[in-house]
């Protein structure tokens, strides 16, 4: 609640409200969330959905502050870790088809969830195509992962 108040710019209690109403409409995010901790606890670590391994050696301390840093990072790092992997994945893909297809096409950037290319105007429909089928597939989940493309002259400009 601290960290959110400070984050919104709002009372302590009325973060904490929040994220009580928050773990009330979603009671199986707090039992989930309780899971991973009690697994960081027992064995040092998480792991994302595909294995990849955060280590935490100081989740189990006394100091309240760091501890719960700790905890927050553990959790955060289940989603977030999983969040990369899946866009690693889908990079890889790419690289390899636009190797394989010998495209002109040049994966260039990075940003979160999104990846900047740089495209002839003559490939630009292929690669909207590629681009959606690779990331798409770049991992098999219980719920759909769908990609919106656009482009533009630049980032900036980039229309969906």
């Amino acid at each position: 609640a601290f960290g959110l108040s400070k984050q919104l710019s709002i009372p302590v209690g009325e973060a904490k409200t929040y994220i009580d109403n928050f773990y009330q409409a979603y009671a199986g995010v707090q039992s989930y969330r309780e899971q991973v901790l009690q697994q960081a606890a027992e064995q040092g670590y998480v792991e994302t959905l595909f294995g990849r391994r955060r280590y935490f050696p100081d989740i189990t301390t006394v100091n309240k502050m760091v501890r719960a840093n700790m905890e927050r990072m553990a959790f955060n790092t289940v989603f977030q870790g999983t969040a990369a992997d899946i866009i690693k994945r889908a990079m890889i893909v790419l690289d390899q088809a636009l190797q394989d297809q010998e495209l002109a096409s040049k994966m260039i950037l990075q940003v979160h969830d999104e990846l900047i290319f740089e495209v002839p105007k003559g490939e630009l429909k292929m690669m909207q195509a590629l681009v959606i089928t690779e990331m798409e597939g770049a991992a098999e989940l219980k719920v759909p992962l769908k990609v919106d493309v656009g482009s533009g002259l630049n980032w900036a400009k980039a229309k969906a």
